[in-house]
């Protein structure tokens, strides 16, 4: 039980640490929106809630893809491990890292330059000109360090499948609560509406850094001669 409940409790903290980011993201837009000069306006107010709401729903499908392949890997890295195959599991966290770069790249790929498309998916044809030109912003802003959150979200499930629920909850809780809800609370007081944009792709960025910390020290971990 002592083994198994920390690694469960991992999961349960990853998304509660979401919830929280979310609900930030969404009292910043609704804060900020009513201030802004086009935003502001009654007959534009539900824009900016609305535009979020579809880009978030872009990057949940693209995220989803990400946890369905890392969570792939827990059974085979905890087999391997069990035989003391340090070298296959070392070698499958090289093929997870870059096939979620390249999910992270093709997604970011569409968001940058397919925005136009994206919206109209959701039934977006026939809004305002403001609609539209808030929706590019939001998608090309907000999704541009994909290729940094797939990577990220890779690593947090294979410190799990490793055994390492401390790591990869620390690494969550930094990513979704200290930067995701700090900054959608502070880039906005200076740059307001586009700050709550801009907390995103700045979040991935500096979970990141603590990734590549993990990353290469589970590198060396998997270098080491298996416990006898």
């Amino acid at each position: 039980m002592g083994k198994f409940l920390p690694l469960g409790l991992c999961s349960l903290l990853s998304q509660i640490s979401l919830v929280a980011a979310m609900a930030a993201i969404n009292n910043m837009i609704q804060r900020y929106g009513a201030v802004d000069e086009i935003f502001g306006q009654a007959q534009y107010a539900q824009i900016p809630m609305a535009v979020v709401g579809i880009v978030m729903k872009f990057f949940q499908i693209v995220i989803s893809i990400a946890v369905g392949m890392a969570a792939g890997c827990i059974p085979i890295v905890g087999y391997n491990i069990g035989a003391g195959r340090k070298d296959r599991a070392r070698r499958l966290f090289t093929y997870l890292l870059i096939s979620e770069a390249i999910v992270g790249a093709v997604a970011t790929l569409i968001a940058e330059l397919l925005p136009g498309q994206l919206i109209a998916i959701f039934g977006a044809a026939n809004e305002s000109v403001y609609y539209t030109d808030f929706a590019v912003k939001s998608f090309r802003i907000y999704l541009c360090m994909m290729i940094l959150a797939c990577v990220n979200k890779g690593t947090f499930t294979y410190l799990q499948s490793l055994g390492k629920p401390v790591a990869s909850t620390l690494l969550s809780m930094a990513r979704e609560v200290l930067f995701g809800v700090g900054f959608a609370l502070l880039l906005p007081v200076f740059f307001g509406l586009d700050g709550v944009l801009y907390s995103m792709p700045v979040s991935d960025v500096l979970t990141f850094v603590i990734s590549a910390v993990l990353i290469a020290k589970t590198y060396r971990e998997l270098r080491m001669p298996q416990a006898a």
